[in-house]
C-alpha cells in the first residue's frame, strides 16, 4: 500500500491524527526533501527510513517504490508542506500505481489553496487553481488575463520576489480588480492583504514581501 499524506503548511499542530498513525506505521517514508521533513517527524517522535522523492528523481524512483509496495512494504509519501501532488511530486507515482494495480489512498489534510480561498473572503462557489505563475512576464500576463476572463475566483502560487511585478501586470490590465495576497498561512506572521490591484502594487513596492504566497483574484464582478 502507498499512502499519500498531507503535512502542515506551517503550524505543526495542524497534522491529523490519521496522518500521524500512517507515518508511524509506515515501513518507509518518501519525502520531497528529507532534510525538510526530518524536523517534523522528529517533533512527533517518528523514526523511519526516509528516501527522497522529488520532481527530478520521481521517474527514476518509480520501479523501486512500486516493487516494494508489491512486496507488501507500507510506504507513506509526503511533500514539504500540504497535499502531495498539488504543485508537488506524486503524480507520476499515482499513475504507476494505477498501471501496476498497486493499492493506494490519499489522506485529507492541510492545503494552502483551500485555506487561502476560505480566508480571502472572495467567492468560494466557483474557483480555479493554476499552480505557480511563470517567471516570464509574457506568459504571466497571458495567465492573468485568462484568469480575469474566467469570471470566478482564481488562485496562483507566487514567489515573494515576483509579487510586486505580478501586481504591476494586474494593475496594467485592470487597476480596480479585487486582489488578495495571502502570505505565510497558518504561521506566526500570517497576513491577508486585500484591495485593488493598484493599491496592493503600491503597498508591495514599499514593503517587499517575504514568505510563501497565494495570490487570489476576484473576477466575479468583471
Amino acid at each position: 500500500m502507498i499512502q499519500f499524506v498531507p503535512t502542515p503548511i506551517g503550524n505543526r499542530a495542524d497534522i491529523t491524527l490519521r496522518a500521524l498513525d500512517v507515518l508511524r506505521e509506515a515501513d518507509i517514508i518518501a519525502c520531497e526533501d528529507t532534510r525538510h521533513s526530518r524536523p517534523l517527524l522528529k517533533h512527533y517522535e517518528i523514526d523511519k527510513p526516509l528516501i527522497s522523492l522529488h520532481d527530478h528523481n520521481e521517474a527514476r524512483r518509480l520501479p523501486e517504490l512500486i516493487a516494494k509496495a508489491q512486496e507488501g512494504v507500507e510506504i507513506a509519501v509526503i511533500s514539504d508542506a500540504g497535499m502531495p501532488l498539488i504543485s508537488d511530486p506524486g503524480y507520476r507515482l499515482i499513475q504507476a500505481c494505477l498501471e501496476n494495480e498497486v493499492p493506494y489512498t490519499v489522506l485529507p489534510g492541510p492545503s494552502a489553496v483551500l485555506t487561502a480561498l476560505a480566508g480571502s473572503g472572495f467567492p468560494c462557489h466557483s474557483f480555479s487553481f493554476d499552480g505557480f505563475l511563470s517567471v516570464k512576464k509574457g506568459k504571466r500576463r497571458k495567465a492573468l488575463e485568462a484568469a480575469i476572463a474566467s469570471n470566478k475566483t482564481s488562485l496562483f502560487f507566487e514567489s515573494p520576489h515576483r509579487i510586486a511585478s505580478t501586481l504591476e501586470i494586474l494593475t496594467s490590465i485592470n487597476p480596480e480588480l479585487p486582489v488578495c495576497v495571502a502570505r505565510e498561512l497558518s504561521k506566526k506572521f500570517e497576513t491577508y492583504h486585500r484591495g485593488s490591484a493598484s493599491t496592493l502594487w503600491e503597498y508591495f513596492k514599499q514593503h517587499p514581501a517575504k514568505g510563501e504566497i497565494v495570490l487570489l483574484l476576484d473576477t466575479s464582478g468583471v
